[in-house]
């Protein structure tokens, strides 16, 4: 690990194996390098202020993951980006199904593109699937050891007629609980049976606690939407940078 030391007008680097220590007021950084020497030396606290905030906003450049997946039955790139704006490119060759990508997308705020050449001629089972599961790794990439996240989201959203609960724990234990009755087979020619294999391979891979409830609606469509709707908004919430623990992990065990 490099650690950077103001001295003056000039910045110091030093390879080192603890993190510096300080103390408020006149700030002493003490470091030990490889060769097992320690420097010492004071810095202006609002110098060191500037460069731990420098140092969180280096780790969030780098909540982007990009996951390449390819089997028999598909062959799969996703690109995501935590602190996106909600862009979407999703091609699937599942009409129903990027629509449904673009909604997880555009109100989870997690740029997202998705290519899928899946077996089609048989049904649509492995392109749904196959898909959560390269999300769920790419979530999982990107969030890295989920230091200074929120971890915790949930939501009620209300389409029309419908209503669906969501929440969701980034807790590294994958577990659905999917209470949502679609009333129809079919949505146009998508499956409906497919939203929950989706979020299945997602939550599993992803390692979420993830529930789902249907709590009002009989369109199958809103029905469906709602439900990506509400964990893409659930989702917005747990992978938001917490600024009042921006440097920790999110759990008294010290690890997720």
């Amino acid at each position: 690990m490099i650690y950077f030391l103001a001295v003056g007008h000039r910045t110091v680097q030093f390879p080192c194996r603890v993190p510096p220590v300080f103390v408020p007021g006149m700030v002493l950084m003490t470091f030990t390098s490889r060769l097992g020497f320690a420097f010492s030396c004071p810095i202006g606290a609002h110098r060191l202020a500037a460069y731990k905030a420098s140092d969180r906003e280096e780790r969030y450049d780098m909540r982007k993951a990009t996951v390449s997946r390819k089997t028999a039955e598909t062959t799969i790139e996703v690109t995501i980006d935590l602190d996106g704006t909600g862009a979407y490119d999703n091609k699937t060759g599942v009409g129903f199904f990027d629509h449904m990508l673009d909604q997880l997308a555009r109100h989870s705020l997690i740029d997202m593109t998705v290519r899928c050449d899946g077996d089609l001629h048989i049904d649509d089972h492995h392109t749904v699937e196959d898909v959560g599961i390269a999300l769920g790794q790419a979530l999982t990439e990107a969030l890295g050891d989920k230091r200074g996240i929120r971890r915790y989201g949930d939501c009620h959203l209300t389409m029309d007629d419908t209503l669906v609960r969501a929440a969701l724990d980034l807790s590294a234990r994958p577990f659905l609980v999917w209470n949502v009755e679609i009333p129809t087979q079919k949505i146009g020619t998508f499956d409906t049976e497919l939203v929950r294999e989706f979020f299945q391979a997602f939550s599993a891979h992803g390692g979420i606690t993830l529930h789902v409830d249907r709590l009002n609606g009989f369109n199958s469509h809103h029905i469906a939407e709602a439900a990506f709707k509400a964990v893409a908004r659930a989702m917005r919430d747990a992978v938001e940078p917490d600024p009042r623990k921006a440097d920790a992990i999110p759990s008294t065990k010290g690890m997720l």
